[in-house]
């Protein structure tokens, strides 16, 4: 499994509660430019769009060897997210009723060749949580610190 891309942010704004991969729906240049890693998940979101989930904001560079270059910006362009109808209705269901979001947190290629999408359901932290758990983080690796420098 090779990551290409990965949202460390998210998992510092929201507190993810499910995750699910997902295929994605992409043209033939745009896989070329995903496996050259010019592929950016930083402040991407699914929505829930006439029953389909789709992915905005997620940014991809053109591929630079193309033989067709388009001369609309694409790069930034919705796609479809390829899931079962079931983990769709269960996605939409969460969504709506909990007030969740969803949010890409890694893309990947699996063993197959295929670029997959790891999305998160997930539910925003307040700044009160991200304060507290900076702390815990700091707290514990000062008590790592203090134990390697005794053994």
């Amino acid at each position: 499994m090779k990551t290409v891309a990965e949202n460390k942010k998210a998992r510092f704004d929201y507190e993810i509660l499910d995750t699910v991969e997902a295929g994605i729906e992409l043209r033939g240049d745009e896989v070329k430019s995903i496996r050259n890693n010019s592929a950016s998940l930083s402040d991407s979101y699914a929505i829930v769009s006439k029953g389909q989930i789709v992915l905005l904001n997620c940014y991809i560079a053109p591929y630079t060897h193309s033989y067709v270059k388009s001369i609309d910006d694409t790069t930034r362009r919705s796609r479809t997210l390829l899931l079962h109808k079931k983990e769709i209705n269960r996605m939409i269901g969460d969504v709506s009723r909990k007030g969740l979001t969803l949010i890409p947190l890694k893309m990947y290629f699996n063993e197959r060749g295929y670029c997959k999408v790891l999305l998160g359901l997930a539910k925003h932290k307040k700044s009160v949580d991200k304060k507290r758990e900076l702390k815990e983080k700091d707290i514990k690796r000062e008590t790592q610190r203090i134990i390697r420098g005794k053994i």
